[in-house]
């Protein structure tokens, strides 16, 4: 009979013979491991962080705020924009309807009201940045109205946010 190339688990383990005259042999499974120590606390020595660990995670969430503050507000200002440019365009599509219904326009007088008055908007909100939307009648360049948003400053003319916005 040939020796077993595979020795049991500790030297001195048992073979034992599977079947009828097999040269298999099973080994033990490896006893389990001790369990490792936790150490105990040391009495009178309080365990926590030390202040330079607090400081770099206050820094580093510093930084994170710092970058989503960069990347969201440009978006706020984005927003406001677009949600203008849609505001101008429904009050233009009210006072065309308007303009079906009466057969005229909306009074300098009237204004922006009158699509209140005559039910065919429920209320009239300010612009994004709180502002009241200007009715003009004649409006600019030959059109027989215009209706614009003084933009972020609320007066006429300005750049990029502070801008008017037509349709």
């Amino acid at each position: 009979m040939a020796a077993s190339l595979n020795p049991p688990w500790n030297g001195e383990g048992d073979r034992t013979k599977c079947g009828g005259g097999g040269s298999e042999t099973r080994a033990e499974p490896p006893p389990p491991r001790a369990a490792r120590a936790v150490p105990l606390p040391v009495p009178g020595r309080i365990q926590g962080f030390t202040l330079v660990e607090l400081m770099v995670v206050i820094v580093i969430l510093g930084l994170l705020a710092t970058i989503v503050l960069i990347n969201v507000m440009p978006a706020t200002g984005r927003a406001k924009l677009t949600a203008a440019h849609s505001s101008v365009k429904q009050l233009e599509q009210a006072i065309d309807m308007y303009n079906l219904d009466n057969g005229r326009l909306p009074t300098r007088q009237e204004g922006l009201q009158a699509l209140v008055a005559s039910r065919i908007l429920r209320r009239l909100d300010p612009d994004p940045w709180g502002n009241a939307f200007v009715y003009r009648i004649p409006g600019r360049n030959g059109r027989p109205y215009d209706v614009l948003s003084m933009g972020a400053d609320g007066r006429e003319g300005g750049t990029e946010d502070n801008a008017d916005i037509y349709p």
